[in-house]
């Protein structure tokens, strides 16, 4: 059997709400269990990211609430020659942006990691071509 550690998370009602629902719907007998899937899949997708060497061709997927558009906008733009390519779709007050994105891989760890960081984001996701 694994040794696991006991952590204290806080977070805030409506969040635990969404954790509840999220596990009734995925079929997770725990939070402990939803979470631990949730931070092994953040693992493996900065493992991901971090393995990038040399050049390297990525999409990176975000979405953010509508109102953060100024601060995503500043970071995606001071990463301009990185990114080749930017597709954007506005859904009920969220925004969907698709960045492709082309350079050293140094640079899309960065622009990956501003993005990652920012409380603005909901939902990030960098796919390695």
């Amino acid at each position: 059997m694994i040794d696991m550690e006991i952590i204290s998370v806080s977070i805030d009602r409506d969040t635990l709400a969404e954790l509840d629902r999220i596990q009734e719907k995925l079929g997770f007998k725990s939070r402990s269990k939803l979470l631990r899937a949730t931070i092994n899949s953040l693992l493996n997708e900065y493992k991901v990211v971090d393995s990038l060497k040399g050049h390297s061709d990525s999409v990176i997927t975000i979405t953010y609430d509508e109102s953060n558009k100024d601060r995503i906008s500043a970071i995606t733009h001071s990463f301009h020659d990185a990114v080749k390519t930017t597709v954007h779709q506005h859904h009920q007050g969220v925004c969907i942006e698709i960045l492709m994105v082309c350079c050293d891989a140094s640079v899309t760890k960065k622009l990956f990691s501003e993005l990652k960081k920012d409380k603005g984001v909901r939902s990030i996701h960098c796919s390695v071509l």
